[in-house]
């Protein structure tokens, strides 16, 4: 999911009560619980569609989901003593617990991953010790209906705190809509995928419409059913071929879920994913191969 609503879910958890534990508590449960995101560093040192390959991985694992709140647990407690050694630190701030600073830090991280599986893109949950991709399809990537219920959620706890009064049960009502919110897209993802016709087809949740599904559905010769329009020009095999020794090419096959091949005006091969293939804006996780001719497949019917 995107960083706001992973913001959202650490503000609200701490308005829930959880900030009550111990001073900084609210910084620990909001970087926490966007903390994983770290990976997004490799944009400094990976070319093009080679950060398919990365994102969504170590950083999210067992290892880093320990290790990351360790960290940030010990920088805050660090500020905390800096601060007050200089005679800057907040009357108001509670005392500080490095036990609950990493306890609410690691509440926070665990959110992340949680949050980060329910849409269609996946997560390797059991980094490193496997690189299986792992995929909920129940929400789409910004869902601004949960921004929406959280961010008004926030405010208002944060409003009845300030007027002294109960700013716990909104959070905590809050928490819970919004957990029946994501089960009930989960519950229409699954209808829409038993209700598919052939082979088992991937539901992928579409922006702002939550009632609605994108079904993708896969043919037996490398192409892609996308609402029932066909997608994939040329033959897989000879492409995935031609992508060996290809950096961005291996980083994309590892990520995709739903690959297909497309002729390009020069005859040479783009690989496409069928989960985000957009004719409106064809450059999005593509990878070009320019030393690979088309062989294309023979005209089927959906």
């Amino acid at each position: 999911m995107d960083n706001l609503t992973h913001s959202l879910v650490g503000a609200l958890l701490g308005q829930a009560g959880l900030k009550k534990k111990t001073g900084l508590a609210m910084p620990a449960l909001i970087i926490g619980a966007n903390l994983p995101d770290v990976d997004a560093a490799c944009f400094f040192w990976l070319e093009g569609q080679e950060h398919l390959g990365f994102r969504r991985g170590i950083t999210h694992g067992p290892p880093a989901l320990v290790l990351l709140p360790l960290i940030l647990a010990g920088l805050l407690w660090g500020f905390d003593r800096w601060q007050e050694k200089r005679g800057k630190r907040p009357e108001g701030r509670r005392p500080v617990s490095f036990k609950w600073l990493f306890l609410l830090s690691f509440v926070g991280c665990l959110t992340h991953p949680a949050l980060d599986w329910l849409n269609v893109y996946g997560i390797r949950l059991l980094e490193p010790f496997s690189s299986r991709w792992f995929y909920g399809d129940t929400l789409f990537i910004i869902d601004v209906w949960l921004w929406a219920l959280m961010g008004f959620a926030t405010w208002f706890s944060l409003r009845r705190e300030k007027k002294g009064g109960d700013w716990i049960k909104p959070a905590r009502f809050a928490i819970a809509a919004a957990l029946a919110y994501i089960g009930l897209n989960g519950a229409i993802t699954a209808r829409t995928e038993t209700m598919a016709s052939g082979q088992p087809a991937i539901a992928s949740p579409v922006p702002i419409q939550l009632w609605e599904r994108e079904v993708i559905e896969p043919k037996s010769n490398g192409q892609w059913l996308i609402d029932g329009g066909l997608v994939g020009e040329c033959s897989l095999y000879p492409a995935i071929v031609g992508a060996e020794a290809n950096s961005e090419a291996e980083a994309f096959l590892f990520w995709s879920r739903t690959p297909f091949a497309e002729r390009a005006e020069d005859g040479s091969v783009i690989l496409r994913d069928a989960r985000f293939y957009d004719p409106l804006s064809r450059d999005r996780f593509t990878v070009a191969l320019p030393n690979v001719q088309c062989v294309e497949l023979p005209t089927s019917s959906p």
